[in-house]
């Protein structure tokens, strides 16, 4: 007679299990942690190949939807569309080096070059207002925030000074390795273009059989979770950009074009960017004069509600799923560890570790039967 073992036994044997794979996890990241200058030419490696891979990465989200569609459309070769493109691009290019970059650069050496002036003309104007008497009782508290923004702006400035001076070495190795970067990218775009619609059959052969087709479908979705917040993050800076610099130039408030690109840039930063932007906006205005101040501030206003209104909800819409206090979060974690990049890639990483984590525990539920209703 064969022993039987109870049902109540048997999920406790299988929770043990689970436990046991837990620490062992935790065990290979503590023993890795004490080896991690193993991983110094991993961290060298994707230092250099790191800023190429990311930047054509995302010019293939926003380029391979096109040539999907002529492709499957048209029969059109990809080779024959990639060179397409990829001329289309470089016209584009040489005529913004022409007519809109020397306006850029020269507004932007003259932003930097008067800035000091701007924030202590601001500075001025601020304390104007904070004499009003019927404004004494935050007096104090306004003049307080003021000592040490200066105090903070002019430390930071000073150090950021000191440390360029003193590592020339550092920036001399910044700039080549962007110079290679951009050498390399556009040859990683073309092949991703054109042989990258093949690559999830080709990892699919190294997983076993049977979890091939659940292996397939995780990689379909964390493709489309990726390329949607890629193609909607940029679509949205690019009508922000345009936003801002024609209510700018409505207005004539000075450098309106620089503006208003750096507000598209820094709107690829969810719910920070655009207020980030303001900030020069805001302090150039109030040197002007107050009804500038006004005039941007409603700008602003405007330029917010057409953004939330219309263009989110019509270009991101909800593909994400992800909650706001959830995006505060990792945007809050990923900036603390990772600095810039964790703040501009922290919700698309996210995104992808919520897509692993939903189809591990989905077999997690489905090999354990602890979650099997009475």
């Amino acid at each position: 007679m064969k022993p039987t073992v109870s049902k109540s036994r048997f999920n406790s044997l299988r929770v043990i299990r689970g436990l046991v794979i837990v620490l062992l996890i935790l065990a290979i990241f503590f023993l890795g942690k004490q080896v991690d200058w193993l991983l110094v030419p991993v961290q060298q490696f994707f230092s250099i190949v790191g800023f190429p891979l990311i930047l054509a990465g995302v010019l293939y989200y926003l380029m391979n939807p096109l040539v999907d569609r002529l492709e499957r459309k048209y029969h059109v070769k990809r080779t024959w569309t990639i060179i397409g493109l990829f001329v289309v691009i470089t016209a584009l290019i040489v005529l913004g080096v022409v007519a809109i970059i020397p306006t850029i650069r020269n507004q932007t050496l003259t932003i930097i070059n008067d800035w000091p002036t701007y924030w202590q003309n601001a500075s001025t104007e601020v304390n104007k207002w904070i004499n009003d008497p019927q404004l004494s009782s935050l007096r104090d508290q306004l003049e307080q925030w003021n000592t040490d923004a200066s105090k903070l702006l002019s430390g930071r400035v000073s150090k950021y000074l000191t440390g360029t001076v003193s590592s020339l070495t550092s920036v001399f190795s910044t700039v080549t390795t962007v110079i290679i970067g951009l050498i390399t990218m556009p040859f990683i775009l073309f092949y991703l273009l054109r042989d990258g619609h093949q690559l999830p059959q080709y990892l699919a052969k190294l997983v076993p059989t049977k979890v091939r087709h659940s292996f397939l479908e995780m990689l379909t979705e964390i493709n489309s979770q990726v390329s949607n917040y890629i193609r909607g993050q940029l679509t949205v800076a690019f009508f922000v950009a345009v936003m801002f610099a024609i209510g700018y130039s409505i207005i004539g408030l000075k450098f309106a074009l620089t503006l208003g690109i750096a507000a598209g840039i820094l709107n690829l930063i969810p719910y920070l960017g655009s207020f980030l932007a303001m900030v020069p906006s805001v302090v150039i205005a109030l040197v002007t004069s107050p009804w500038m101040l006004v005039q941007v501030l409603i700008v602003f206003v405007i330029e917010q509600t057409i953004e939330g209104r219309i263009i989110s909800p019509l270009v991101l819409g909800s593909s994400l799923a992800i909650h706001p206090v959830t995006i505060l979060i990792v945007l809050l974690a990923a900036g603390k560890i990772f600095g810039l990049l964790g703040v501009i890639f922290g919700i698309p990483g996210y995104a992808i570790l919520k897509v692993l984590w939903t189809h591990f525990f989905a077999w997690y539920r489905h090999v354990s039967t602890l979650y099997e209703d009475d």
